[in-house]
């Protein structure tokens, strides 16, 4: 009879250990992660009424195949557009929580006694709440559309990235041992390279590749694809001095801006659950009773810390961050529990053997208990603040009063600060991606060519394909900006800005000189006059070239088709408002959606006999009509059952249109596709212009652009709807939407200008 292999017998009693806790906690209403971690025990040695794991080894190569799938998942639902979305409250909060969390869990450590290298780990494990368990614990108590739980999860959102950047810090100082300010700024210098190379590089690549191999891609070869990306990003980090997690959330947050995201997910979670499972049983096979019975006053303090921490620190956050009173306790007494996060830390410290065995157990009894009270804090949150407020001090009172309603004025410095952000960005980004190509080039190609040519001519092949391929990112950080509303704006204003905006420029152009002298210097010992005489040469080459121009277009477009294509199918599926959107908001008028019921009676009618935009002051945008969309629709359009308008108008206004339309009740389309992108420009009516003197019918915007008028200001007025039997004058600003093609003739505005703008 043939042996069983030790793995698979030991797989089997994982999974039967955590089928049963699985549904003896589902029963009991708790999280599945504490089941997986009392299967764990089960399993393990310590337990001695049931068979123990066999080959430990083996089970704990699992157990980090289920933290890549976790992390990758992770990325997945994770988009770097999200940080910008989140908005300042939770950026100061979250911050504000993760700081003051591991300088408590230091102390924590440093107070009993323990290792520099232990206490930095307890540190990071304190200070990163459970996502799974808030989530579990709102969806329980109902609390999913209350006003703080959207602040919540914008923080855990935040606290998930930035825990991946602290298990690469953790890792760097774990191999090195050293905790000097040179060490650590060398880490986060290599970090951010490796970050932002990563992560442009694959937005540019990778979901290009996928679109062209779309025909051929079923759920298996999808799959098979996504799982090889995220292991070779797995590989590459670790050869890079990082940790696999890290590569398998770079990877996947990469792969989250994509079309094919959510099936990429739907794929993948299959795997996360049954290796998430291996993972979280192996914490609970760490697990000895006897040792938290030795550690039991460790424990207690430790949960204490975590209970009194979280709820202070995440109350003082939010409070910072401009949130009133009762608001940031509910945030700071619903963050009072660890999970997930300090498992994979713990893990880490384990594998680079850094941590004492003790800790990983003590760790999991914290979490365990933390878990269990979360509700219970979630409830006392509002007793407890309203218990502060009735006994706060009337003069602190007031001041959080003025502190978290205060409005803060916006100045003209923040022209000059959009300018230089802009600017930043871009010599950034293009940089890293020089610098790569460069160390690429010299550790690559520059042996290759000396080696199959003779002479100084491998070196010169080398020097002009390397200078070739940073040639366009070294343009774009010379030109880009350079025509931007910000610089012409700044210039025109007053004569003091133009000095440093020149400065901006020849800077740019230093650094570009500086690229080409260390290229040619590198490959060629020739004189500094000559060096810098040829540099000089090559950098006016790449201003005056149309081709290299085009080339630079060509990649920053295609770029940022791949970082917003979801964003955009979205739009075209209307399930998102276009960008403008919100800049309405700031001029009292708004884009919303309003659908046709079936039985109306506009349905037959077209939009000229409807007349919308007399009757309710009321603007057709867009038209989604199931597998079509019809931006700017003429006079002529027909509606029909069912249809989805976009519709721009005041607050007032669309109130009276939608009180037209509860004739009948509303069905929501879930099936459309846009055929084009609609945009919002401004131009001004100069004296030359076209439409001077002209009314809204006589300029034949609409008819001949197909372009809506959504505003005009005038004399330093603010936006107001237009008047189409009111003529243009000279120095009115037109604001009109209209898809990109059509508002770009109307404006005059070249595809090169909106690139270099």
């Amino acid at each position: 009879m043939s042996e069983l292999a030790p793995l698979i017998s030991d797989l089997a009693l994982i999974l039967i250990c955590a089928g049963i806790m699985t549904l003896v906690f589902k029963k009991l209403k708790q999280p599945l992660v504490l089941g997986y971690v009392v299967a764990g025990f089960i399993a393990s040695p310590h337990f001695v009424f049931t068979p123990s794991v066999m080959d430990r080894a083996n089970v704990q190569t699992w157990a980090d195949i289920g933290v890549i799938f976790l992390l990758f998942a992770l990325g997945l639902e994770f988009s770097f557009k999200k940080i910008v979305k989140v908005g300042g409250s939770a950026i100061i909060a979250a911050c504000t929580i993760i700081f003051c969390m591991i300088m408590l869990g230091m102390a924590v450590g440093s107070a009993f006694g323990w290792s520099q290298m232990d206490c930095l780990f307890l540190g990071g494990m304190v200070a990163m709440s459970s996502t799974t368990i808030i989530y579990k614990a709102f969806d329980d108590l109902g609390l999913q559309k209350k006003q703080f739980t959207g602040l919540v999860l914008s923080i855990l959102i935040l606290e998930d990235i930035l825990a991946v950047v602290l298990m690469v810090m953790l890792s760097t100082m774990a191999a090195s041992h050293n905790f000097e300010g040179t060490e650590m700024l060398e880490s986060v210098l290599k970090l951010m390279f490796f970050l932002i190379l990563w992560f442009v590089v694959g937005i540019y690549l990778i979901p290009g590749l996928l679109k062209r191999c779309r025909k051929l891609m079923s759920e298996e070869t999808l799959l098979i694809v996504s799982l090889a990306l995220c292991f070779g990003m797995v590989v590459l980090a670790v050869q890079t001095g990082f940790s696999a997690a890290f590569g398998a959330f770079i990877m996947g947050s990469i792969l989250s801006e994509t079309a094919e995201a959510e099936s990429i997910e739907h794929l993948v979670t299959p795997l996360k659950d049954l290796f998430g499972a291996v993972f979280f049983v192996s914490v609970g096979m760490m697990v000895d009773p006897h040792m938290l019975v030795e550690y039991a006053v460790p424990i207690l303090v430790i949960t204490l810390a975590v209970l009194v921490g979280q709820s202070f620190f995440g109350t003082l956050g939010v409070l910072l961050s401009g949130q009133p009173l009762k608001v940031a306790m509910q945030c700071g007494f619903s963050l009072t529990q660890i999970g997930e996060f300090a498992f994979i830390i713990a893990s880490l410290g384990v594998s680079l053997k850094v941590t004492d065995d003790f800790l990983y157990p003590v760790v999991v009894a914290v979490s365990v208990i933390t878990t269990f009270i979360t509700p219970y804090m979630i409830r006392l949150a509002e007793p407890a603040s309203n218990y502060v407020d009735r006994h706060l001090p009337d003069r602190w009172r007031r001041f959080l009063s003025r502190y978290t309603s205060g409005t803060r004025p916006v100045n003209h410095d923040s022209l000059w600060r959009r300018f230089i952000i802009e600017l930043v960005r871009i010599t950034v980004v293009y940089s890293i991606v020089s610098v790569a190509i460069v160390l690429l080039g010299f550790r690559f190609l520059v042996p290759f060519c000396n080696e199959w040519l003779p002479g100084h001519w491998g070196a010169l092949v080398a020097a002009v394909i390397i200078i070739l391929c940073i040639s366009p990112f070294m343009r774009a950080i010379m030109i880009k900006k350079n025509h931007s509303v910000e610089f012409v704006t700044l210039w025109k204003e007053n004569r003091g800005n133009r000095a440093p905006l020149v400065a901006t420029i020849l800077l740019r152009v230093l650094l570009v000189i500086s690229f080409v002298m260390f290229v040619i210097g590198g490959l060629f010992k020739i004189s500094v006059g000559l060096l810098l005489g040829v540099a000089l040469l090559l950098v006016v080459v790449m201003i005056l070239s149309r081709q290299l121009k085009k080339q630079s277009i060509l990649i920053e477009r295609t770029f940022f088709q791949n970082l917003r294509y979801r964003d955009m199918q979205a739009e075209y599926l209307g399930e998102k408002k276009p960008e403008y959107a919100g800049r309405l908001l700031s001029h009292d008028l708004h884009l919303t959606d309003m659908v046709v019921p079936g039985e109306s009676e506009w349905v037959g009618h077209t939009l000229g006999e409807l007349n919308f935009g007399k009757q309710y002051g009321v603007h057709v945008v867009s038209i989604l009509r199931g597998k079509r969309r019809i931006n700017i629709p003429g006079a002529d359009v027909c509606l029909y059952p069912q249809d989805k308008l976009q519709v721009i108008a005041t607050d007032g206004e669309l109130e009276t249109f939608a009180e037209a339309m509860n004739h009948a009740s509303s069905v929501v389309d879930e099936n459309v596709v846009s055929s084009g992108e609609t945009i919002m420009r401004q131009f001004r009516i100069e004296a030359d212009s076209p439409f001077l003197g002209k009314t809204m019918k006589e300029a034949g915007i609409r008819d001949k652009y197909h372009c809506l008028i959504a505003g005009v200001e005038r004399a330093g007025d603010t936006l107001r709807a237009p008047n189409p039997h009111e003529p243009f004058a000279e120095g009115d600003v037109v604001w009109v939407v209209g898809e990109s093609r059509d508002v770009y003739k109307l404006t005059g505005l070249t595809e090169e200008e909106a690139y270099e703008d």
